[in-house]
């Protein structure tokens, strides 16, 4: 569906239960509590799922909008989440009722009843904004705030290369609401855990170069976790943080979950690797220049999987 249709099937939808993704993230997050707000705000009854994988970073933005457990729901939306597969436990039993899904990867797979996705945007928490203007809902600054921060936190604070005229356009827009900007950006980008620091050296110290330097592989292996006692607030978008590196174009984060299952996370330049193509070979997806996917096995079996996933794609 385009942004008039999907804003008049919200308009549509009250008793809604918001769904966001497992291992959530700053842009699943700021949309389902974003869109709680703005269903609210329009007399509806709306709460989001409380989901068992988020970390205390982003405990504010959840605050009055978690579901109680006797939430009796009309309906189902989920946000940023392209296959069902991407549901927490918590959610599964819902996969065949979600009515409709609001996201921006190109590789989702449209198990909703009704899908809206604009995979030229940079986050989902773009697509919802859009929607909001439709909906006639006034973004104030508690709404602007969370889908400020889903923004940012996608495109790591307007650097990556998803960032465009029109991500700016949306954030100027929101931050002209008054909330508070630098809060976000400092909590998200400027502040890091001597762990998480702990963790980065390790990174480093293990990383292996290939390709002449301009792939990367870097590992989380259970060890590492286990040696710093690092939380999943500790390791929060550290897929992003080994592609600082000079020279490198494309980086490999695996993470070992298991002693036998990785999961990978591939952020490219755009340019010279399709990561969603490369994830494509292991189930998983995403986008051009950001994807995932998981592999059965050691990281060290991980990494030559992926190795040969890539120079398929590169050579055609």
């Amino acid at each position: 569906m385009i942004i008039s249709e999907t804003a008049r099937t919200l308009l549509g939808l009250d008793n809604v239960l918001i769904l966001t993704h497992r291992r959530p993230d700053g842009d699943t997050i700021g949309c389902g509590a974003a869109l709680c707000l703005a269903l609210r705000q329009l007399g509806k009854t709306a709460w989001v799922l409380p989901n068992e994988d988020a970390h205390g970073l982003f405990d504010p933005y959840f605050e009055g909008v978690l579901a109680p457990a006797d939430f009796q729901y009309d309906a189902v939306v989920s946000v940023d989440t392209a296959a069902t597969g991407m549901l927490p436990d918590s959610a599964k039993f819902l996969k065949d009722r979600i009515d409709l899904c609001i996201d921006h990867h190109g590789s989702n797979e449209g198990y909703a009843k009704e899908t809206c996705v604009d995979a030229a945007a940079a986050a989902c928490g773009e697509v919802m904004y859009k929607v909001f203007v439709e909906m006639g809902v006034e973004v104030t600054a508690p709404i602007a705030l969370l889908l400020y921060m889903a923004i940012a936190t996608d495109t790591g604070c307007f650097v990556y290369s998803n960032t465009t005229p029109e991500t700016h356009r949306i954030a100027a827009d929101l931050m002209e609401t008054g909330f508070d900007a630098q809060w976000v950006n400092k909590r998200h980008f400027r502040v890091k855990s001597l762990k998480r620091m702990q963790i980065e050296s390790r990174l480093i110290q293990e990383m292996d170069l290939e390709q002449e330097g301009k792939l990367v592989f870097a590992y989380v292996t259970l060890d590492l976790i286990r040696d710093i006692q690092a939380t999943e607030e500790d390791l929060e978008d550290i897929s992003s943080f080994i592609g600082l590196l000079e020279g490198v174009d494309n980086a490999v984060t695996v993470r070992q979950l298991n002693p036998q299952e990785c999961k990978i996370s591939l952020r490219t330049d755009g340019k010279t690797l399709n990561a969603s193509a490369v994830c494509a070979h292991f189930g998983g997806g995403g986008h051009t220049a950001a994807a995932g996917c998981t592999i059965p096995g050691t990281p060290k079996e991980a990494k030559a999987a992926m190795m040969e996933a890539i120079k398929k794609v590169q050579h055609g």
